[in-house]
């Protein structure tokens, strides 16, 4: 941990899609906190979909057992939801480059009803 992580009790990882895809072999939850909108578009598929508007009062859902892997589009409100979710006591990563990182290195990308989706 870190002097800040120390300082302040909390922090996160920032983590490329080959560190995300180990840890969530390893037991991890990917939540996707785009808008319900970029979700149905194309997400990986085993994503949770907690908005990041949603995710003060939903992450309660999550186990804190468990590590979170967070991702967005680009990377930014990952970041964020890391960050905050570190804060409440969870172990937390945000996914470098987001969605649109996922799909460049080839993971899988579903829409709604698990037709192949895109990342806008």
């Amino acid at each position: 941990m870190g002097f800040l992580g120390r300082l302040f009790g909390s922090t996160y990882e920032t983590v490329d899609v080959a560190r995300a895809r180990e840890l969530l072999d390893g037991g991890a939850v990917l939540v996707d906190v785009r808008t319900t909108q970029e979700y149905r578009a194309g997400h990986a598929p085993a994503a949770r979909h907690i908005p990041l508007d949603a995710l003060g009062t939903r992450q309660r859902e999550l186990s804190k057992d468990r590590p979170v892997v967070t991702v967005c589009r680009s990377g930014a409100r990952s970041a964020n939801a890391a960050r905050r979710l570190a804060t409440a006591g969870y172990q937390a990563a945000s996914l470098r480059g987001g969605m649109t990182a996922w799909q460049r290195a080839g993971e899988r990308v579903v829409a709604k009803n698990g037709r192949p989706g895109t990342v806008a």
